[in-house]
């Protein structure tokens, strides 16, 4: 037992490893259509809570042991996933103070969520739906803020984003609700190119995806370190909500109440910030990128303060004072105040999540009407009408993002419809191979094809095997079976017999 809480750091793993495992058993059951009605939902929810508890409980250890001995168990390798000449993708894990606390906050959030979850989502249609997104989204936002490669990270990085995809596209049903989820899909789809970009980078200039690796880079040049910083400072702007990716989080909220608060509240619009400080050593050698986090900081602080003025329900104006947060750390972060950052996220992913899951009550807590936008603001109406249109960068989201994507989807959809389905077919479409046989039909060249083959096999069937006593292939086997028996009889006569002995001993002698 010792030995076990001597060697908790190397059982790490398990934090993220424990969401998928409930994950896979309550997907199980719903396949299996065991988990229907009120009695399966208990199960759910406590395969979900549990999970989400032992990953806690297990950083509490490891927390207790880094303080207990005074230093933090550091980069651990668990195993490689893959190797490719001299680059190496490993499963490996960096504990220090930043990921520690971090991670450990966010599994008691994450625990504290699924417990008001089981309640607020009882009885709705997507129950045990919400709960195996939800375990996804914690598998894979404590790979992101636990791994110590960034290739992990990527990983869990995308997990998040399919995650917040599916919450916030949760009543499929309303076409407003699958639009703001490819609204979200689509723009962050941008700042995961940065991500990807920024570790082809340091595959090629420094052959390692390891933090360590990346964050002291000293053997590369300024400009390299550039655009290494570039790539990720785009993956943090647009995982974060900062300008000009900040028109997605405002369209995530029409996902749950539950949701808001673990995603868009605490934590995974704090994603962005923990990449920052955790590429702190890497930032300081190019001022430049710091100062541009200030000026985009700035802008973005400035945004969320005007449009969250005009604001007349609970969410929005929660989001926004979000963003007006999680810019101001980004400030923080470009002026070298990483500890006051880090600070800033722990206090504010707490304290805001409060804040998302009391909404619901929010009316009923403060009986009164929402205060008013300030008498300078109405007064100047271009920009009470800005901060009303959120300064339209929504309308000018669509249009760069959204809008392309739907058209091509659409082209997609045409060419198949018009010429991919004509020329492959569709089953249960076409017309008959031949008028005898109406129930045999094709469509597509491989339809007819097939359906061609299979009309020439069935006459030759016919003409062969299915024409009683007189088809062609009957006789022939009537025939070679009268000349197998004469063979036969010839052979069951004494003097063959005898010969057939006598030649196997002058075979034998």
């Amino acid at each position: 037992m010792i030995n076990l809480i001597a060697h908790l750091a190397d059982w790490v793993w398990l934090v993220p490893a424990l969401p998928l495992f409930a994950l896979i058993f309550i997907g199980s059951r719903v396949l299996l259509g065991r988990a229907t009605g009120d009695a399966a939902e208990p199960l759910t929810a406590s395969l979900a809570s549990l999970a989400a508890l032992g990953g806690f409980l297990l950083l509490l250890g490891i927390d207790g042991m880094a303080l207990w001995h005074g230093t933090v168990p550091g980069h651990r390798v668990s195993g490689i996933w893959f190797a490719s000449g001299h680059w190496q993708g490993t499963i490996s894990f960096l504990l220090d103070g930043l990921s520690l606390s971090v991670s450990t906050l966010t599994a008691l959030i994450g625990w504290l969520v699924i417990r008001f979850s089981a309640h607020y989502i009882h009885r709705e249609a997507g129950f045990h739906r919400f709960f195996i997104v939800l375990c996804l989204f914690l598998a894979g936002i404590q790979l992101v803020l636990l791994a110590g490669n960034g290739l992990l990270a990527f990983v869990g990085w995308e997990m998040c984003g399919v995650a917040s995809f599916l919450l916030i596209g949760y009543t499929w049903q309303r076409p407003v609700a699958t639009g703001n989820a490819l609204f979200a899909f689509v723009t962050n789809r941008g700042g995961d190119a940065g991500f990807l970009l920024a570790l082809g980078f340091a595959a090629a200039w420094l052959g390692s995806f390891e933090w360590p690796a990346i964050t002291a880079a000293k053997q590369i040049s300024v400009a390299d370190m550039r655009l290494i910083a570039l790539g990720f400072m785009l993956a943090a702007l647009a995982k974060s909500a900062q300008l000009p990716f900040t028109p997605w989080i405002t369209r995530a909220l029409e996902g749950p109440t539950p949701s808001s608060a673990i995603f868009y509240g605490a934590i995974m619009v704090h994603a962005g910030v923990y990449l920052l400080l955790r590429l702190e050593p890497l930032l300081v050698q190019v001022p430049d990128v710091m100062i541009g986090l200030v000026v985009v900081g700035a802008l973005t602080a400035a945004y969320a303060w005007l449009c969250g003025l005009v604001q007349t329900d609970v969410k929005s104006a929660l989001i926004f004072a979000t963003v007006f947060q999680v810019a101001l750390m980004f400030v923080e972060i470009g002026l070298g105040w990483t500890t006051l950052a880090t600070a800033h996220l722990c206090l504010h992913a707490a304290w805001r999540t409060w804040q998302f899951l009391l909404a619901p009550s929010w009316l009923a807590l403060t009986r009164g009407r929402p205060a008013p936008p300030p008498a300078w603001l109405r007064r100047n109406q271009l920009l009470y009408t800005a901060a009303q249109q959120h300064f339209w960068l929504d309308k000018l989201g669509h249009a760069l993002l959204v809008q392309p994507t739907e058209s091509f989807a659409h082209d997609l959809r045409r060419l198949e419809e018009h010429f991919l389905d004509h020329a492959i077919g569709e089953p249960g479409r076409g017309q008959p191979i031949d008028p005898k046989s109406p129930l045999i039909r094709a469509d597509g060249l491989p339809g007819r094809v097939l359906a061609a083959s299979a009309n020439t096999l069935q006459q030759i069937e016919n003409r062969l095997l299915l024409r009683g006593r007189g088809g062609m292939a009957e006789q022939l086997l009537r025939r070679i079976g009268s000349y197998l028996q004469t063979l036969e009889n010839l052979l069951e006569q004494p003097r063959y017999l005898m010969m057939a002995v006598m030649a196997t001993f002058v075979v034998i002698l």
